[in-house]
């Protein structure tokens, strides 16, 4: 918090919304892999609109409950490093 100037946690959040890809998507042209996951409350399909947007080449991983994370990929964490570590391998070997 200190670092963004934030004398609260209430004010470090509402910072975070300044914090956005608007304007700046189109000029992304590295390859992008999107990680989403399917019953996210929070971010509510900002993945899959980030997704939609890019004109790089990208992929689009959806994580689910039935692979383990239910709350996000972080609780499948053998599941996401293997899925992006592969999409790494796969990438790299392109390039």
């Amino acid at each position: 918090m200190r670092a963004y100037g934030a004398k609260t946690l209430k004010e470090f959040l509402l910072m975070q919304r300044e914090y956005t890809l608007k304007g700046l998507v189109d000029k992304i042209e590295c390859p992008t892999l999107v990680c989403d996951k399917a019953a996210d409350a929070i971010a509510g399909g900002q993945a899959k609109r980030l997704y939609d947007a890019l004109g790089c080449p990208k992929d689009y991983v959806r994580f689910t409950a039935e692979e383990g994370a239910d709350h996000c990929e972080g609780g499948a964490q053998v599941l996401f490093h293997r899925v992006a570590c592969d999409w790494l391998d796969k990438r790299l070997a392109t390039s």
